[in-house]
């Protein structure tokens, strides 16, 4: 297909993301602490025959190999979380030097090979020791995520060009806490409105500690969204819609944007609210960074959901119009939003090897499809600064273990092999000629102007 992108700004950035506790492995290496993921893999029947992250990609002991593979793919940025539990053992007190350390070497390699570094403080690894004390059911654990993030901003914040507080908290609270998916482990929806309120209250605490130390990052939040459509257009299937939408979208953003909770019909409000929450959860943001799978099908009538481009290896509905419907309805609920980035959005399929080559066509497809909807949104005034592909590369994919290939990089768990598959190769080349494309406007509007 050839795809039109010419909406999106000629300094649009391309890059891919990862996170910690998925890639790093080395969970017992200098000095790092347990987290609730740690504990929860080791449960019996909590993931896919128990694999654990305690290996995952063996990141942390080959991240410049994987620096140097970042390169030789042209990306322009790449995103990653840090391990809280590195850096806080037991989640306070002092900081652990190692841990620190570790993230240092790796914003400057990303810098050395001119890769924009984008960091994010939280994806869902807990310090072990704040679980045992409630963990995000305790309103303290807001309190210690913002002294976190403020040793984070001081080390880190003078050379990475933006973090976020937290990845997904929808997934925190309803995967952790509602259904039991996730870590820690818990099953009562009774408890995801108040979860969700503390980790809101948290990005608020952080976000004022963080602009306290003058660090020089723009700073955000990553939030998973879903656009969500119907069978047909009746009283109760829009009733069914509202209702989805305030869940899974408006649950964050109305106090994000709005210093409210959203009033629709079956929705439940946190119940732990305290005097200047709302405006702390509120303050101003310099980006919105938006995590983007699938939709949501609000069918009373049992209508099967159409899936015209078929499904993944997660059987999540591959639907790019829905992330133009995405970008646009938060644009026209919530503007003026601040600048946004596709964080997350990708594509698991089982994918093979065969010698140093895999091909993964539908990925390729997937991207040019999903790149289109970003820039059909752009048309329509949404002001979208950067996409990073999830996965750089296949990792411990949480409670599906090591089943789910994400990455367009393909991982021998066995021998630690890094492969390109012809998805990277792809992506390779075609940053490179988005590149020229914006030095040869650059040069054209340069000599307009002379």
């Amino acid at each position: 297909m050839n795809m039109d992108l010419s909406a999106l700004p000629k300094n649009f950035t391309w890059g891919a993301a990862t996170s910690a506790y998925q890639i790093e492995g080395a969970t017992q290496t200098d000095g790092r602490g347990v987290s609730i993921w740690d504990t929860f893999a080791m449960q019996p029947g909590k993931t896919i025959r128990g694999e654990s992250g305690a290996v995952a990609c063996d990141h942390y002991n080959r991240y410049e190999q994987d620096l140097d593979m970042m390169k030789s793919m042209g990306l322009q940025a790449y995103r990653f979380s840090v391990a809280w539990p590195r850096i806080q053992p037991s989640g306070r007190g002092a900081a652990n030097e190692k841990g620190l350390g570790f993230y240092d070497k790796l914003v400057d390699g990303l810098l050395e090979r001119g890769i924009d570094p984008h960091l994010t403080l939280y994806h869902w690894d807990l310090p072990q020791s704040l679980q045992d004390l409630g963990g995000w059911l305790n309103r303290d654990t807001a309190f210690a995520f913002a002294d976190y993030a403020e040793i984070v901003a001081r080390r880190l914040g003078d050379r990475v060009k933006t973090i976020a507080t937290h990845n997904e908290p929808w997934c925190t609270a309803y995967l952790g806490f509602g259904n039991g998916q996730f870590a820690p482990g818990l099953k009562d929806p009774a408890l995801v409105p108040q979860v969700a309120h503390h980790l809101l209250l948290s990005h608020g605490l952080a976000m004022s500690k963080m602009r306290a130390v003058n660090s020089q990052a723009q700073l955000g939040i990553v939030l998973n969204q879903c656009s969500v459509y119907t069978s047909s257009d009746t009283p109760e299937n829009r009733a069914e819609a509202a209702l989805q939408w305030a869940n899974f979208v408006q649950l964050y953003m109305h106090p994000l944007f709005k210093q409210a909770y959203p009033e629709v019909k079956g929705f439940v409000p946190p119940s732990n609210i305290e005097a200047g929450d709302m405006a702390l959860i509120g303050q101003k943001m310099d980006f919105l960074g938006v995590n983007y799978y699938t939709r949501i099908w609000c069918s009373k009538e049992g209508v099967p959901e159409p899936a015209p481009y078929g499904r993944t290896d997660m059987d999540w509905i591959i639907c790019p119009e829905g992330l133009t419907k995405l970008l646009v309805d938060i644009h026209k609920e919530y503007s003026p939003l601040p600048p946004i980035y596709i964080t997350e959005n990708g594509v698991a399929y089982p994918d093979k090897a065969a010698g140093n080559d895999v091909a993964d066509p539908k990925r390729i497809e997937f991207m040019k499809l999903h790149f289109e909807a970003v820039a059909k949104a752009a048309t329509q005034g949404v002001d979208v600064r950067g996409f990073f592909y999830w996965s750089l590369m296949d990792n411990y994919e949480w409670n599906s273990g090591y089943d789910k290939r994400f990455g367009i990089v393909h991982v021998d768990y066995a021998t630690q092999q890094r492969r390109l598959k012809d998805s990277a190769k792809w992506y390779r080349d075609f940053i490179a000629d988005q590149s020229q494309s914006a030095v040869q406007t650059e040069t054209a509007d340069e000599a307009i102007i002379a």
